[in-house]
Parts: structure tokens; C-alpha cells; sequence
């Protein structure tokens, strides 16, 4: 387990939507932030290909999200990983 806000706050920057948001009541956070055209064509262009699934947002709600360490034995002070999704977070 690692903690999800890292990935949560770049993904919300990175793509301009809110995630891990839950299936409450649906508040209307219509805060507009000023953005420029190309800021908003580059956002729009980033949404037609994003999917995220419905575990991985939970999990983000939850503040949490499921990992592996792909670091070779022998490392100090580093540890990469991937997060996990698709068949092998069913598998989990």
C-alpha cells in the first residue's frame, strides 16, 4: 500500500478533472480558474483518450493504492514500483 495523493494531485493537474471523489451527493464545485485557450485545447485533447477504472478510483478516494516493488535486491535509499491495475489488481 503507498499513499495515493502524489498521483491523485497529478492526475487531477495533468488532465483537469477530479478524481477518488466517491458516489455521493454530487456537489457543484464550479470553481472556475482562469485558463488560457491552449490550456484548455491541450486539456480537451487530453480527454479523449483518458480512462481510469473504477477500483483505481476508489481506491483514490480511499487515499490508498495497491503497488509492487520492481527494485532489484541491493538498492539503498531507492524503490521503484508500478501501480498496480487491470488483471493483476483483480488478482489481488
Amino acid at each position: 500500500l503507498i499513499d495515493a495523493h502524489p498521483f491523485k494531485s497529478w492526475y487531477e493537474s495533468h488532465y483537469g478533472v477530479k478524481i477518488g471523489q466517491g458516489k455521493g451527493p454530487a456537489e457543484a464545485d464550479s470553481e472556475e480558474t482562469k485558463q488560457s485557450e491552449h490550456v484548455k485545447r491541450k486539456l480537451a485533447a487530453r480527454q479523449k483518450g483518458r480512462t481510469l477504472e473504477e477500483v483505481i478510483d476508489s481506491q483514490m478516494a480511499s487515499g490508498r493504492l495497491l503497488a509492487k516493488i520492481t527494485s532489484r535486491p541491493g538498492q539503498s535509499g531507492r524503490c521503484d514500483g508500478q501501480i498496480l491495475e487491470g488483471a493483476e489488481l483483480a488478482f489481488y
